[in-house]
């Protein structure tokens, strides 16, 4: 898959949720892996579209696992001309003391607060406005199935927010695309992904719910794309409203 497809899905993600505008400084966040370094490069791309006037950066929140290789991100950002910027933190042996551990495991909600705290006070020193996730499609489907299962409650994150404690917004601009699009992409253009150090990886909520929306997708094919199209299908939501209905609405 051509990284063209990248780039309109972005286009289109842009023009339906209004993601970036003239003037804006952006912060993508780093991870390593291959969602955040697939934006990475394809938002330096976008930047050079015709009406595209913004300015661009990587973040990356060091938590402090052993051997990350934090070269390689150094040298894809290079090749790209791209600037990172990595910060150092000490978040991992934070979450290691006794206290903050859950069942001896690191709890995955205290770690992303941190790493957000970190990332966010870094865009902030650097000037930026809006700091952009590498989250896509499949990731908001499997937030609405954690949701309704763990929260009693129908939601998933937003193409575009607005943090109001930081006057910081965050944007996905691959929220368009699914996971197995920016497999291809990345593997076709040689965009590389850390390697995975994070103790809980392959043990969460997140990485069940993965599993379980790729059996279904199995046996109903056409599940995956209607899932994701259903997130934007506003005219045809119908849920209970016991006002409405006791008022006979």
């Amino acid at each position: 898959m051509k990284i063209q497809s990248v780039l309109r899905a972005i286009r289109n993600a842009d023009r339906d949720f209004g993601l970036i505008e003239d003037g804006d400084h952006i912060a993508v966040a780093l991870s390593g892996g291959k969602d955040s370094m697939l934006l990475f490069v394809a938002l330096g791309m976008y930047q050079k579209f015709k009406g595209k006037n913004f300015e661009l950066c990587g973040i990356h929140v060091d938590v402090g696992f052993e051997e990350f290789e934090h070269e390689l991100m150094k040298q894809f950002a290079q090749q790209y001309g791209l600037n990172l910027y990595i910060e150092k933190t000490r978040i991992y042996e934070i979450l290691q003391n006794e206290k903050n551990l859950h069942n001896g495991k690191i709890q995955c909600s205290l770690c992303s607060t941190l790493k957000k705290g970190v990332l966010f006070e870094k865009a902030k020193d650097l000037g930026c406005n809006k700091i952009a996730l590498g989250h896509h499609g499949d990731d908001a489907v499997e937030t609405l199935f954690l949701n309704m299962i763990h929260g009693s409650k129908i939601a998933t994150f937003l193409p575009i927010q607005y943090m109001s404690r930081m006057d910081m917004y965050m944007i996905r601009p691959l929220v368009y695309m699914k996971e197995s699009e920016i497999v291809g992409v990345t593997a076709e253009n040689d965009i590389p992904s850390v390697r995975r150090v994070c103790p809980n990886d392959g043990y969460t909520q997140r990485q069940e719910m993965k599993e379980l929306l790729d059996v279904l997708y199995e046996k109903y094919p056409m599940a995956h794309d209607n899932f994701i199209t259903s997130l934007s299908n506003t005219k045809q939501v119908s849920l209970w409203n016991k006002e409405k209905q006791k008022n006979g609405q």
